[in-house]
């Protein structure tokens, strides 16, 4: 079959990245992108393997009643122009959405984590469902104009607005104007208490472009390390300023988070902000932590977590690999006597560790735990690990681990932190197996 036929195929089932499964006539998987259960598409080629292609739909013939129309204009459009890549969902209602992600991490947990009937809890959705993030990236097209890359691919679609900035981001990065620059191919835009800007620019060659008509700060992070080019090269965020007033009635009753956070321009804090003190008041309400308790907070960051449960226990130790990170973690927790960091790779720390914890806290990045890590962790034996994953794939890989080394699994809550998109954020509760005498 070549690439340039276009063929007809059903869709059936949602599945992980944003692609619907269907069937060709040979058997064969077929992943389409923005499709949905129940339609029928037209479809080309891309990609042919032994077992699946992928393809693109060039026009839906018979459309699912679920969809909807997109918000962006820059969203897909069967046989349009070349789309945005940074949303997935924007065809699909946020209670469709949310079932569908639920659906998806139960079927990871099931088929890949071999769980059968996995506990997975109700999605806590975002209280905010546009304009929620903190922090958004931008790659720059041969002009020089601010875009995103398509779906799978490297071409830059430049945008002239994006849904999902908060909005001071959203009244800032229309204003830069950039002409190409030599080495630039990305920067970033983070939002901090009272709406405090920063630009972080991704470059080795030397940026010598004026912002001072924009009232942000600017940071450059290169091979050599980070160089401020206006303001500051960190941001505060969260703290008073976090129960500002917003447009969404959601926002308004959910969770701030109370905590103000150093977060420097190279060191990864949660994207939406509301949400991470939903997590974080998540592990409180369900971790067992008592006075007595050895607590210890594996890719802890910038101790997002930790500063919520160092108060409850009485030692937390925390293992983080990124220099940044670690410097932001020794600012927020500084007030605590009770908490050590490690700087190192959790697979090199936990062997050389001399510590007993009855809870250990995961928070690992979208590749999940290392091997070596997740052995060393086995050998510790706490009697609860709160794994919080992003990416419910490795999730499953690492919970088929969790339970051959003896862990149940008590319960799963999605947390929605990326609406109109193929994102799953998740905090799931292991306890170890009793031996029955």
């Amino acid at each position: 079959m070549s690439k340039s036929d276009q063929i007809q195929i059903s869709l059936t089932t949602l599945a992980y990245g944003g692609d619907c499964l269907g069937r060709l006539p040979d058997g064969r998987a077929a992943f389409v992108p923005y499709a949905l259960p129940g339609e029928t598409v037209a479809a080309r080629l891309l990609e042919e393997k032994r077992g699946h292609v992928r393809a693109e739909m060039v026009e839906l013939l018979q459309p699912s009643p679920e969809r909807i129309s997109p918000r962006c204009p820059h969203y897909f459009v069967p046989g349009g122009q070349l789309a945005c890549g940074g949303c997935h969902y924007q065809h699909l209602s946020l209670p469709s959405q949310l079932r569908a992600k639920t659906g998806i991490l139960r079927d990871q947990l099931a088929r890949i984590g071999g769980i059968a009937d996995p506990p997975v809890l109700p999605a806590v959705s975002s209280p905010q469902v546009w304009n929620y993030r903190n922090h958004i990236q931008f790659h720059l097209s041969p002009q020089g104009k601010l875009g995103f890359e398509a779906l799978r691919s490297s071409t830059v679609c430049p945008i002239q607005e994006c849904h999902l900035p908060e909005t001071a981001l959203n009244a800032i990065w229309p204003q830069i104007d950039l002409q190409p620059i030599p080495g630039l191919e990305r920067l970033a835009l983070r939002l901090g208490a009272d709406d405090e800007v920063l630009l972080v620019c991704e470059s080795d060659e030397p940026l010598n472009f004026l912002i001072e008509d924009l009232p942000i700060s600017a940071v450059q992070l290169s091979s050599a390390g980070r160089a401020v080019l206006a303001g500051s090269d960190y941001l505060i965020i969260g703290g008073e300023s976090a129960s500002a007033e917003t447009s969404s009635q959601a926002a308004q009753s959910a969770p701030a988070l109370s905590r103000p956070f150093h977060v420097s321009a190279d060191s990864f804090f949660q994207v939406n902000t509301l949400q991470a003190a939903a997590m974080a008041a998540h592990l409180l309400a369900e971790l067992p932590l008592a006075s007595s308790t050895t607590l210890l907070d594996l890719y802890c960051g910038v101790g997002l977590f930790s500063a919520y449960l160092a108060d409850k226990v009485a030692r937390l130790v925390g293992v983080e690999i990124s220099p940044s990170a670690c410097a932001d973690f020794a600012i927020n927790l500084d007030e605590f006597d009770n908490v050590e960091l490690y700087q190192a790779a959790v697979e090199d720390a936990l062997p050389a560790l001399d510590i007993r914890p009855q809870v250990i806290v995961l928070d690992p990045p979208r590749a999940g735990v290392d091997r070596r890590a997740l052995d060393a962790i086995l050998a510790l034996g706490a009697e609860t690990i709160a794994y919080v994953s992003c990416d419910p794939a490795t999730l499953a890989r690492d919970a088929r681990r969790l339970a051959q080394g003896g862990y149940h699994l008590r319960q799963i809550t999605p947390f929605d932190l990326f609406p109109q998109t193929y994102h799953i954020e998740s905090i799931s509760f292991w306890e170890k197996s009793r031996q029955i005498e």
